[in-house]
């Protein structure tokens, strides 16, 4: 079987499926709009054609893409694909609609269908024309095909994008490894980009709220990530006066992402986004057993029982995030409940290996 990829080849979501599906014994060819940094696919033998078409304030121009379309449609005679699979509606799915090659398949991603229609008429119809030109349409999560289905008549399958459950496990690391904590500390974490729209500035004060109720515990903070806002957030905890107990990790190399889960005793993703589309991150942090707090964001609250492997609550609200963390850094005992129904529910519903076994089988449906 030959699938032409169409998708970003620097996000971990491409760099998974093309290391998942060559491993499978799928010839592929990454066609990417960045440029592929053969170092993220270890082992692996695919071919590729790339760009350095680099984002712009406004986002990339859909005039780039018009301008690599011949190139896409020489890769379509020279490799001679049975199933092109674009990854994000509006970008790598406009070169496939406007391609005309089938059986296409479309994943949509999350910010494609949330809020790219939202932004004009124009827009709307890119979005829709796409939908219309593929053959299969795939969704992360149950609530972001919901969304999509608001701009076709065409069913969709939902494929969640799961986590290796052998290196995301139950398990004590060295704390002082790569951060400040021992292994006394009763540490609440967080792993994302710190940018505004992640809510990690309600996290901050929902957890200064429960240090100050209770400074016979020791509280650390864990957050892991960069981005705009994190002298703003630095700031907040300085503020705050729990400047002691946060700590900021700075960028992880997703090799070092286990190890910080296994770091935290209470994972908390407080987003307020809309277009939240699936929580990889909460997944993975169930994944090793941790009791999770999030918001009621896009689909986050999809990968949470609510009251059996975590807790959701309003978005934007610190208050109620505080009253989950207070509940869990206080009962080790209901930490570990949560912890160990968070792990099975993954390893039943979020198997990354099941995932895969699930997209091979829609390829073959379609290649027949």
């Amino acid at each position: 079987m030959k699938i032409l990829f169409l998708s970003d080849a620097s996000s971990i979501h491409t760099k998974r499926w093309v290391n998942s599906i060559t491993e499978k014994g799928v010839e592929i060819h990454l066609f990417s709009l960045k440029p592929v940094n053969k170092t993220d696919y270890p082992d692996h033998d695919f071919t590729f054609t790339d760009f350095d078409l680099q984002k712009r304030a406004g986002g990339l121009s859909k005039l780039n893409y018009l301008k690599v379309l011949p190139q896409l449609k020489k890769v379509v005679r020279e490799f001679k694909p049975d199933i092109m699979h674009a990854h994000f509606a509006t970008s790598y799915g406009l070169l496939g609609a406007l391609s005309g090659f089938h059986p296409f398949v479309l994943s949509v991603w999350g910010s494609d269908v949330f809020d790219f229609p939202k932004k004009s008429s124009l827009h709307r119809k890119i979005l829709e024309y796409n939908l219309k030109k593929a053959d299969t349409i795939l969704s992360t999560s149950n609530v972001m095909a919901v969304e999509t289905k608001k701009y076709t008549d065409k069913e969709i399958e939902v494929t969640p994008f799961g986590i290796n459950t052998e290196l995301f496990k139950p398990e004590k690391v060295d704390r002082t490894a790569l951060t400040p904590f021992s292994a006394d500390d009763i540490v609440v974490g967080t792993i994302k980009l710190i940018e505004t729209k992640y809510g990690i500035n309600y996290l901050i004060e929902a957890f200064a709220m429960v240090a100050k109720k209770h400074p016979e515990l020791s509280l650390k903070l864990l957050i892991v990530g960069d981005g705009s806002e994190r002298k703003n957030l630095e700031i907040l905890s300085e503020k705050l006066e729990i400047k002691d107990k946060v700590y900021f990790a700075g960028m992880a190399e997703y090799s070092k992402v286990p190890y910080f889960h296994k770091v935290i005793d209470v994972y908390a993703a407080l987003s307020i986004l809309d277009s939240e589309s699936f929580g990889v991150a909460i997944v993975e942090a169930e994944s090793c057993g941790n009791p999770v707090v999030v918001s009621d964001a896009g689909g986050l609250p999809e990968v949470v029982e609510d009251g059996v492997t975590g807790f959701v609550v309003e978005r934007k609200n610190a208050a109620a995030a505080a009253e989950k963390l207070e509940k869990l850094v206080l009962d080790s005992e209901l930490r570990k409940n949560i912890g160990d129904a968070g792990r099975e529910r993954v390893l039943k519903l979020y198997d990354w290996n099941e995932n895969v076994t699930q997209m091979m089988k829609i390829y073959r449906k379609i290649s027949k």
